[in-house]
């Protein structure tokens, strides 16, 4: 019964890193214990013929088994190495999938929300995109941060200084001039928009150059454990978070819902997928065998995680949409369709 062992060790709190972002320290709290290496160690067919997980991307010459390694011995601004192993756990294939879909682009590349830089580190040792990095911890300016590991089959650690600008996403006018970017990754953060995600969304459209590119992921809240936890009498929302109200999902999206909401702000969507973040079975569930026929239809969307590549090709629309807001007046609220 791995997925049931991994199911509960998922569970465990872990320790909060200090000046880490909340959604890395929710993941830390809720991610799993190192326990997980035990389970299967590539993406497969878990749930037997109603979901697998899509092939995983992996840098050429590199292994998975070597891609962990380095995670696991990461330390950010001198904490002790495997502080963020919960995260590894948790998060690792999602790594992977965000950098496949940029993974052949060139060009300037902005970052949101890096720290604590497995997604950056990819970025830059795997692709040729020029980084600019933007992190927010309650306050606006600069941060540089330190970042340690240990490279592949080397005795000796690197250390690098990673500098951000620091500012709030759905608040803030962002600190670029328009048509700057060629790609801007907005990657495990839409989830945490308290008021005005297309606030962010249109920002982002404004500092893309014309047709470039958004790589958008984001838990996906139709995913196969939420199906199955609504399915017996389980609540699927997020718990309040002790790191305030940006440490917790306040808004979860369907794969319907987050190509709407990029249409409507700009963007054509190129590619699309569901795909699970590390090892993962809702075998366990009782009722699974006698629902899964019922879900076949669905298989494509039933992944942890959305992961969209969209181009600025469109004009953002005045408003609000109104199958994602309400109890504005309503010549604000428009319809989508």
């Amino acid at each position: 019964m791995a997925g049931d062992a991994g199911s509960a060790v998922r569970r465990v709190a872990g320790k909060a890193l200090r000046r880490t972002p909340p959604s890395v320290q929710r993941a830390l709290r809720r991610g799993a214990s190192r326990l997980l290496t035990a389970l299967p160690p590539t993406p497969g067919a878990m749930d037997g013929a109603l979901w697998q997980s899509p092939p995983l991307p992996l840098p050429e010459g590199h292994s998975l088994a070597e891609i962990e390694e380095v995670f696991r011995s990461w330390s950010v601004n001198g904490q002790p190495v495997g502080h963020l192993d919960g995260y590894v756990d948790d998060s690792l294939w999602r790594f992977l999938y965000t950098w496949g879909l940029v993974r052949d682009l060139s060009g300037s590349c902005l970052e949101l929300g890096a720290n604590p830089y497995f997604t950056t580190h990819l970025l830059d040792e795997h692709t040729s995109l020029d980084l600019t990095l933007a992190n927010y911890y309650g306050e606006r300016g600069e941060a540089t941060e330190t970042v340690s590991y240990l490279p592949t089959g080397s005795t000796e650690r690197v250390e690098k200084a990673r500098c951000s600008t620091l500012f709030n996403v759905e608040e803030d006018t962002f600190p670029y001039d328009d048509d700057h970017f060629d790609v801007v990754l907005f990657c495990e953060m839409i989830e945490h928009m308290l008021m005005d995600p297309l606030h962010t969304l249109r920002e982002i459209r404004r500092v893309l150059k014309p047709g470039g590119v958004l790589v958008l992921t984001t838990p996906n809240v139709a995913r196969l454990n939420n199906v199955m936890a609504v399915l017996n009498g389980a609540n699927l929302y997020d718990p309040y978070s002790g790191f305030g109200p940006y440490g917790r999902h306040n808004r979860e999206y369907t794969r319907d819902e987050l190509h709407r909401v990029l249409a409507f702000t700009g963007y054509d969507v190129d590619e699309s997928l569901t795909a699970d973040g590390h090892p993962t079975t809702a075998a366990h569930w009782p009722h699974h065998a006698e629902v899964a026929p019922l879900l076949q239809g669905r298989r494509p969307d039933l992944g942890h995680y959305l992961f969209v590549r969209a181009r600025a090709t469109g004009v953002p629309r005045d408003g609000l949409p109104s199958f994602l807001f309400r109890s504005w007046p309503t010549d604000v609220l428009v319809d989508d369709a």
